[in-house]
């Protein structure tokens, strides 16, 4: 017995890691039903050793289906997301929509999976922001050990989290670099090829891109409130994998000697640092992998109880399809979702 799982978006790079994953970690699914919009009808994705037939949303009946991981879009999770849930299907969105839904959990398991049980409010659970997943998941261990007051974090994004076309874009014009073509720039304002953007999603009316705000209000509704945090989010020339710079301010002293026995310790968490070359890793090293990964952990000796970390994780697995499979993980774990 298992259960019925859709995964809705799954011709795009998340979708396609999320059927990935599910076979990789054996998800109790009697079926997979792989859907996407009308116009990628006839193609098929992998599920392991098999090749799934795209369905089309706009015809599905969802009614039956038990999990519907949804990787499509904010639009497609506004108007479809709803109509899964009322046929009785938990939905776990990755879009932005549902996330400051004060009826829907946002929810990282290493983090806050206490927030699953009140899952049932809209039969919605809604996945984080990429970059906020991999930074809370280094954040919760030190925050419940000496209680984190604020946090200055950069980000450096790889372009896979702006979808395919910006993956191309990368490529192309990387070429067109070296063969002395020119240079377009569709996806991004600026060239994005040995190049930094430090402009992620749209501007607001404080100077801050919906990004940052992201990471703010998501800090704030899955850890603690009273923690103070400003984001700087930038997109650099990486196909995949974000990298995070953390500087973190504590109320209780905190060494770090401390710091990283912890972080050894903690869920989802993998320390690689040892102070010489190399010792670190880059966004190259955690592509395909499902941990997060921290380096550099040091003192900051310009505050008091202050700590710098180097965060860095597949964006694709940890930041969007490895969450949303550990959501669906978790509800099973809790007693929260069963078979009739």
């Amino acid at each position: 017995m298992g259960f019925r799982v859709a995964v809705v978006g799954a011709t795009g790079n998340v979708g396609r890691e999320i059927l990935n994953i599910l076979a990789e970690r054996e998800f109790p699914a009697t079926e997979i039903i792989a859907i996407a919009s009308r116009k990628s009808i006839g193609q098929e994705v992998g599920y392991g050793e098999k090749e799934l037939k795209i369905v089309a949303l706009d015809t599905f009946d969802p009614k039956g289906v038990d999990i519907a991981l949804f990787a499509a879009g904010s639009g497609v999770s506004k108007e479809y997301g709803p109509k899964f849930a009322k046929a009785g299907c938990v939905v776990i969105d990755n879009s932005s929509y549902f996330r400051m839904d004060p009826d829907v959990p946002l929810v990282v398991p290493e983090v806050n999976a206490s927030a699953l049980k009140d899952f049932a409010k809209k039969n919605i659970i809604a996945n984080p922001n990429c970059s906020t997943a991999q930074m809370l998941v280094a954040l919760k261990p030190l925050h419940d050990a000496a209680t984190i007051k604020r946090v200055v974090v950069s980000t450096y994004q790889s372009v896979s989290g702006s979808g395919n076309a910006a993956m191309d874009e990368l490529f192309n014009q990387t070429r067109a670099i070296f063969v002395n073509d020119p240079i377009e720039n569709t996806v991004y304002p600026k060239q994005i090829a040995f190049n930094v953007i430090p402009h992620i999603d749209v501007f607001m009316d404080d100077g801050s891109t919906k990004e940052e705000w992201k990471m703010v209000a998501e800090t704030h509704k899955m850890l603690d409130p009273d923690i103070k945090l400003t984001a700087t989010c930038v997109r650099v020339p990486v196909f995949v994998g974000h990298a995070e710079a953390i500087n973190i301010e504590l109320e209780k002293p905190l060494s770090h000697d401390e710091a990283r026995n912890i972080l050894r310790e903690a869920p989802g968490c993998l320390v690689i640092d040892k102070r010489e070359d190399g010792g670190y890793t880059t966004p190259l090293d955690c592509v395909g992998d499902f941990a997060t990964y921290i380096s550099r952990i040091r003192d900051d000796e310009t505050v008091e109880n202050g700590l710098n970390i180097w965060v860095v994780s597949d964006n694709l697995r940890k930041g969007a399809a490895l969450n949303a499979v550990q959501i669906a993980e978790s509800l099973l774990n809790q007693g929260l979702l069963t078979l009739e």
